[in-house]
C-alpha cells in the first residue's frame, strides 16, 4: 500500500493493514482465474471505467475501493475533486468526489484505466465494498437530517457484520452520524440480563466501577425509576428503552444534564424527530448498519 493511501487510511479512523487483509480475503473469494474476461481479453488491452451512482445518496468507502485496485497492481492516482477540495489533477484513477459528499443519478464517482482484465476482476469487490458502505452514510444521513436543529445525535451499535464493524462505522460517521463503543472492551454498557443477574443497577454498577475504575459506564433502564436509580448510582449515561416519548421528556427533566441520555428501541426515521426534541442527546439506530439498503453504484467502460 502506498503511503499516501494509508494516511489517509489512518486520517480517517481505519487501520490500512487491516483494511489490506480485508479485501485481500474478498478478492480471494474469487479464486485465481477469472474463466470468463481472460478468454475475451488478451493480457495488454486496456480499459477506462467509470464508477457511476445510479441513485442519489452519500457517498464512502472510496479509499477501501481504491485498495482494491492498487492490490491487483493497478496505478492508483488521486485526481480533481467535484467539491474543490485542491487535489491535484491524476491519470490512472480520478476521484471525483470525497467519502461524505452527496452524489446524484448519473455522478461519477471514480474513475480507473488499467488492464481490461484486472478492472473486471476487480469490479465487483470494489463495489460490493462501495455500495455497501455508501447506503450505510445515506441511511445515517437521512437520520441526521430528520433531526437537523435539535441537540441530538444518530448513532450505531453493535449490530454489525462480522469483520466489518470498523468499516461499517466508519461509514456511520461520513454520514453525519457518531459511533457508540466499538466492542466490549472500551465502554460498558450495564444491560437488563446484567441487572437481573447481579440482582439491582446499583449492584451491577458498583461491580463493573470497582474493576474498571476508568471506564465509561452507560445503564440501559426501562422505566423512570430505573433511571433515578442509575444516576444516583453515578452512570455517566443512561439508554432510555422502548420509553413513550412522554417518558423521555420526563426523564429529560429529572436527569437535568448529569448524565448523557440515549433512546433506543423501535425507532423509525418517521420520528426521529419527535424523539429527538424530548432533549435526549442520542438516538440508537442499530437498523444504520444491520439493515441499510446499498446505493445503487455501477461500473461502466467507456467506448
Amino acid at each position: 500500500m502506498t503511503p499516501e493511501l494509508a494516511e489517509r487510511l489512518q486520517a480517517a479512523g481505519l487501520d490500512p493493514q487491516a483494511v489490506d487483509n480485508l479485501v485481500r480475503t474478498a478478492l480471494a473469494e474469487d479464486g485465481e482465474t477469472d474463466v470468463t474476461s481472460e478468454p475475451i481479453f488478451g493480457p495488454a488491452e486496456t480499459s477506462t471505467a467509470d464508477f457511476t451512482a445510479r441513485a442519489p445518496g452519500v457517498v464512502a468507502g472510496i479509499p477501501v475501493a481504491e485498495v482494491v485496485f492498487e492490490i491487483l497492481g493497478l496505478s492508483l492516482t488521486r485526481g480533481v475533486s467535484r467539491t474543490s477540495h485542491g487535489e491535484g489533477a491524476g491519470n490512472a484513477t480520478s476521484q471525483r468526489v470525497r467519502d461524505g459528499d452527496v452524489v446524484g443519478a448519473g455522478e461519477v464517482i471514480l474513475t480507473v484505466s488499467g488492464p481490461t482484465r484486472d478492472v473486471l476482476r476487480a469490479e465487483r469487490t470494489a463495489l460490493n465494498l462501495l455500495t455497501h458502505l455508501s447506503g450505510i452514510a445515506t441511511a445515517t444521513r437521512e437520520w441526521a437530517d430528520a433531526m437537523a436543529g435539535t441537540r441530538a445525535r444518530v448513532r450505531d451499535t453493535r449490530k454489525t457484520l462480522p469483520g466489518l464493524r470498523a468499516l461499517q462505522k466508519y461509514a456511520v460517521r461520513q454520514g453525519g452520524g457518531v459511533n457508540h463503543r466499538m466492542g466490549l472492551h472500551d465502554v460498558a454498557l450495564i444491560k437488563d440480563n446484567h441487572v437481573a443477574a447481579a440482582g439491582s443497577i446499583t449492584k451491577a454498577y458498583e461491580a463493573v466501577r470497582a474493576a474498571h475504575p476508568e471506564l465509561h459506564i452507560q445503564v440501559e433502564c426501562d422505566t423512570l425509576d430505573q433511571v433515578g436509580e442509575a444516576l444516583a448510582v453515578g452512570a455517566a449515561s443512561i439508554l432510555l428503552d422502548n420509553m413513550t416519548d412522554a417518558e423521555m421528556t420526563e426523564a429529560v427533566r429529572r436527569v437535568a444534564g448529569r448524565a448523557e441520555l440515549e433512546a433506543s428501541g423501535g425507532l423509525t426515521v418517521g420520528r426521529a424527530r419527535d424523539v429527538a426534541v424530548t432533549g435526549v442527546d442520542y438516538l440508537a439506530v442499530g437498523a444504520l448498519t444491520h439493515s441499510a439498503h446499498v446505493l445503487d453504484i455501477g461500473l461502466d467502460f467507456r467506448a
